[in-house]
């Protein structure tokens, strides 16, 4: 009874620590999707996928800083963010709005400029690596973390503005105000204020919930892989929703913005934080993939290029890229 009581505890304090962080998770998605429905496309969608990934990072950073030391932990977290996002949550997007509205359409500038980002940036940051010869595969040396840390916050920045000014109008559909609700809505410093009041517990827990985490993974002798997985859940189930919602609503081009747009902010700025991290502690991060994922991440760009290449999609489309994210869980575990 002793040896079990130690895994219960673990178990409870996990699943207590995963709800609240979750609930709150959900309050940060929540404001900012309000402000999403007052300030308008891009913006709206702008300000809901940076504060998802500012909780990614966040997670990140505490797991890092406080748990046993896990070289890959940020390319795990990543890729299953990748493969959660661009298989599953537009999986299931592009399938729910077909059921429902049979075809769909969404602008074909918008998507192709955050795939024409996303594509070198994953690979730049997740693949090339296993190719470098100054230092173990798997690994930057300093110069080349220097040169990516910078490149990525450039081009991400870059991509901002153009979303935000310049070409706003590619990441705006036709249907952009039909899932707006009409009940009463705070004002914009009052969802401001909420959004970040919910992300103090997630700040606050964050370093709890990585120690748990870490001694979950060792105790049971699961894959290591799995602790990305959990995190990249907790971060996403919210904006999960939201896009979800959007498509069923017949605006998927919100949904589109929501998924592609977090999936280029994950490699844009966690990327960066990470290595940073490991530069100012010392510690060694490995982000490139291994063999099979980083097939699966090719395969996925490939897939998304394809199916976003028209400007209209439909179910099949859908089931395509929920049988990419499959096969990602299997592999997770086999």
């Amino acid at each position: 009874m002793t040896t079990g009581s130690p895994n219960w505890v673990s178990a409870g304090l996990f699943l207590i620590l995963f709800v609240v962080m979750l609930w709150s998770s959900f309050g940060v998605v929540r404001h900012a999707d309000g402000l999403a429905e007052q300030l308008g496309e891009p913006y709206g969608t702008l300000i809901l996928t940076l504060s998802v990934i500012s909780i990614e990072v966040i997670v990140i950073s505490a797991v890092m800083l406080t748990g046993s030391h896990n070289p890959t932990l940020g390319r795990d977290v990543m890729f299953s963010v990748l493969m959660i996002v661009l298989n599953g949550l537009v999986g299931l997007s592009l399938l729910l709005g077909g059921v429902r509205h049979v075809e769909q359409t969404f602008n074909l500038q918008g998507a192709n400029s955050f795939l024409g980002i996303l594509v070198p940036l994953s690979v730049l940051g997740l693949i090339l690596p296993n190719f470098t010869e100054s230092t173990s595969i798997g690994t930057f040396s300093l110069e080349q973390i220097v040169f990516l840390v910078v490149m990525n916050v450039v081009l991400y920045l870059a991509f901002l503005g153009m979303q935000a000014m310049r070409h706003r109008h590619y990441f705006v559909g036709d249907n952009e105000a039909s899932d707006h609700s009409d009940e009463k809505r705070l004002s914009v410093s009052s969802h401001t204020l909420l959004l970040l009041c919910y992300m103090v517990p997630i700040v606050l827990l964050s370093k709890k919930l990585a120690v748990i985490v870490d001694y979950g993974i060792s105790e049971l002798g699961a894959p290591s892989d799995l602790g990305g997985m959990i995190v990249a859940i907790l971060v996403l189930s919210p904006e999960g929703m939201a896009a979800i919602k959007a498509a069923r609503a017949n605006n998927l081009q919100r949904s589109i913005n929501i998924c592609l747009g977090s999936a280029l902010a994950t490699i844009g700025m966690t990327i960066p934080a990470v290595l940073l991290i490991g530069v100012l502690t010392s510690k060694t991060i490995v982000l490139g993939l291994n063999n099979v994922d980083a097939l699966l991440l090719v395969l996925t760009l490939l897939v998304s290029i394809v199916n976003f290449s028209s400007g209209k999609s439909n179910l099949f489309q859908g089931v395509t890229h929920l049988t990419l994210f499959f096969c990602y869980i299997i592999l997770i575990f086999d």
